[in-house]
């Protein structure tokens, strides 16, 4: 396993804009899931600020479809961004949100420029909310998304290799579907790698995640295992640790090479640590802690989420080039 803490993104300017961010993040309230009625009041003001987004695709010559997919009897709507030419690949990407908020068009700056600069297909997922639906129903969804995609009968994509991309939840979501995906190994060899950024594996809670101190920031570092607890109402935490809910816990036999990343701030840096090492013992893992990096640090103005999001996508490139060979 590649560790990398500050080999790779050292510059003291990038750092010390990172630490005057994060002085910015001090004084904002932090995520909490303690409800289903907040996260539906931050749903509805992220699709009103989603509103004309169709504008920001056609300034780089791009559309946008929605469609219903999946297998029969698990329907799933996806979000489908194509280049402008032929398509070297397919990037299959699950939005974060803490499972109860955010859609796929959260990710469209994100995809777009993957999209443009590895010259792929991106098919973002749709997948329901737990505020509606049990966990279990948005893992449904991601794998009928997955299955779908992989299948033969998904004509338009049947020759082309797969990335899977996963944030936070969504990197939960990703590294679920993928260890699901060992039911259906001919499927499962068309994705030649994945990026999970600072991902949920435990719900029962790592290490970092339970002795998060208040002042943590972006996440309500405290309320994290209570929130997983609500994410899963009447398990006990040995269900929780069950994979795939809990990916941390899986066999990894079978799955592709992995690029991750976690912020050294982030309560959930530990999940990120620890599924690299059990994913390294069955396929090649690269894995960089960001210093000074809170959750979330990807979508902050800051050289350094600029620098690894050129990162992955030079690595999703990577991962096509090598499957075209």
């Amino acid at each position: 396993m590649k560790l990398d803490i500050n080999e790779r993104w050292p510059a003291r300017k990038d750092i010390e804009q990172v630490l005057r961010f994060n002085r910015k993040l001090v004084r904002l309230p932090r995520f909490r899931i303690r409800n289903r009625i907040t996260p539906r009041v931050i749903q509805a003001l992220l699709r009103a600020s989603q509103i004309g987004g169709a504008n920001k695709l056609r300034k780089h010559g791009l559309e946008a479809e929605s469609r219903v997919v999946g297998l029969p009897g698990a329907p799933v709507s996806v979000r489908i961004i194509r280049p402008r030419g032929k398509s070297k690949g397919v990037v299959l990407d699950f939005h974060g949100g803490g499972w109860v908020i955010g859609n796929a068009q959260m990710n469209d700056d994100m995809n777009i420029a993957i999209v443009d600069a590895c010259n792929v297909t991106v098919v973002s997922v749709d997948y329901r909310l737990a505020v509606s639906t049990p966990v279990e129903g948005l893992m449904e969804d991601c794998l009928s998304a997955a299955r779908w995609l992989l299948s033969d009968s998904c004509e338009e994509f049947a020759d082309l290799p797969v990335v899977v991309v996963g944030e936070s939840a969504g990197g939960h979501l990703a590294a679920a579907t993928l260890l699901a995906l060992k039911r259906w190994p001919d499927l499962l060899k068309r994705v030649r790698g994945t990026v999970l950024y600072y991902g949920v594996y435990d719900l029962t809670g790592t290490a970092s995640v339970r002795t998060a101190p208040p002042e943590t920031l972006v996440l309500d570092g405290p309320g994290m295992v209570e929130a997983f607890r609500m994410l899963t109402p009447g398990m006990t935490d040995q269900q929780r640790k069950q994979p795939p809910l809990s990916p941390l816990y899986g066999e990894f036999e079978g799955l592709p090479p992995a690029l991750m990343f976690a912020g050294e701030l982030d309560p959930l840096r530990d999940d990120t640590l620890d599924i690299a090492a059990r994913w390294n013992t069955s396929a090649a893992v690269e894995v960089h802690l960001l210093p000074h990096c809170p959750h979330g640090f990807i979508h902050f103005p800051t050289r350094m989420a600029a620098g690894v999001l050129a990162y992955s996508r030079a690595w999703i490139s990577s991962r096509l080039g090598e499957a075209a060979d």
